[in-house]
């Protein structure tokens, strides 16, 4: 589905799949059964420019459009989710918050790397306590003369062990969302501490940490935005995180497809292929029109971020269809192909593994059917 693609769209998503299948997926099951990517994939990944996606160039980026963005994570989503973790992170969380709110000196300091793939960041919010709640978050940030110290704890942070810095929200006033701030913290740090989670259902490839600050020292040049801003800070960068988490579902879904109509052409039972079963052709047609919804609901969300219109709730709409959807579509695939779908030779159980967390992560489907039914009745059912 090309739509209304420019060729320079077309190129790039042709480029990213070319080089998609050779360098990633020949090798995702090998890096999902050792719970680790090579990461010599990361500088390679941004020289073919999937870190500088919308990144100015003036910053070492690419410039580029919301739409070509969507279309990389969408690539990066159907060859592995774990890779397109990594970048959607540390280019999209990381390093869109700082272009969005960093000072001129902090976007200098850090955005060239992230655009080349030579830096990496990682975004700390989420914390053991307060998940769907990151209004209630532990972690604090002290003033010492001009220096903040910050001590608290965070929980399931991708990229936490491999980043160069993280953008830590930390309490720097009473309760409530109106005492966050957000700084930017260098991992190597004095205090800074971080443990790997093994273990993991899905995204094994992609490293997920728990961080620990012991009364981290940084200047006051590390806060991001103003005192006070951070709340505010995050929500609007998990707003653009769900179109990027739309997109990668996307392309789950599409991976599932192209599994799916493979086999089903190949694989033969009762003397024919199992693409000429009234019933297979269900579970493909169903997954194919739901591809096209996801990716429709989640290129609107990136037009109206490309026409600096409202977006919040649009988000909300493509990351919980998209995500639900994708793990529909890699059920059904799982049962296309029987007992071979169970294992991981073919692609499909791992699709359905990696999908079942784009449910949770980046604002769970509960929380955006809040958001969405908050914007149609007018009424909020958060507390």
């Amino acid at each position: 589905m090309d739509l209304s693609l420019t060729d320079e769209q077309r190129m790039w998503r042709s480029t990213a799949r070319e080089f998609l299948d050779k360098e990633v997926v020949p090798f995702r099951a090998e890096w999902d059964r050792r719970e680790s990517v090579d990461t010599a994939i990361i500088p390679r990944l941004g020289e073919m420019g999937f870190f500088g996606l919308t990144i100015p160039e003036e910053y070492g980026g690419l410039g580029g459009d919301y739409i070509t963005y969507c279309i990389g994570m969408e690539e990066l989503g159907r060859a592995d989710s774990s890779v397109r973790g990594i970048v959607s992170v540390s280019m999209g969380l990381f390093g869109k918050i700082v272009l969005s709110h960093g000072t001129e000196e902090q976007k200098q300091q850090w955005l060239p790397g992230i655009a080349a793939g030579t830096t990496i960041g990682c975004f700390g919010l989420t914390e053991a306590d307060s998940g769907s709640d990151p209004g209630s978050l532990a972690t604090r940030a002290v003033k010492d003369g001009t220096d903040w110290v910050i001590t608290g704890s965070k929980m399931f942070i991708t990229n936490g062990s491999w980043a160069d810095v993280c953008v830590v929200f930390a309490r720097t006033g009473g309760p409530g969302p109106k005492g966050i701030s957000a700084f930017l913290v260098p991992t190597e740090a004095k205090g800074f501490q971080r443990t790997e989670i093994h273990g993991k259902l899905g995204l094994r490839g992609q490293v997920t940490s728990e961080l620990a600050f012991d009364d981290v020292r940084v200047p006051a040049g590390a806060l991001l935005g103003q005192e006070g801003q951070g709340f505010s800070i995050a929500m609007h960068s998990l707003d653009k995180g769900r179109v990027s988490v739309g997109a990668g579902c996307t392309g789950i879904i599409a991976g599932c497809l192209d599994a799916m109509v493979d086999y089903a052409k190949e694989r033969h039972q009762f003397g024919r292929p199992l693409a000429s079963f009234q019933l297979i052709q269900e579970m493909i047609s169903e997954t194919s029109v739901e591809c096209d919804a996801a990716r429709l609901l989640t290129w609107r969300a990136a037009d109206l971020v490309e026409r600096d219109q409202p977006f919040t709730v649009e988000a909300s709409k493509a990351k919980y269809y998209a995500s639900e959807a994708a793990v529909r579509a890699a059920n059904r695939a799982i049962q296309l192909f029987g007992g071979y779908g169970y294992v991981d030779e073919y692609p499909v159980q791992k699709y359905m593994r990696d999908a079942r967390v784009m449910t949770l992560y980046e604002g769970t489907s509960q929380i955006q059917k809040l958001l969405i039914g908050r914007a149609e009745t007018g009424v909020s059912a958060f507390l």
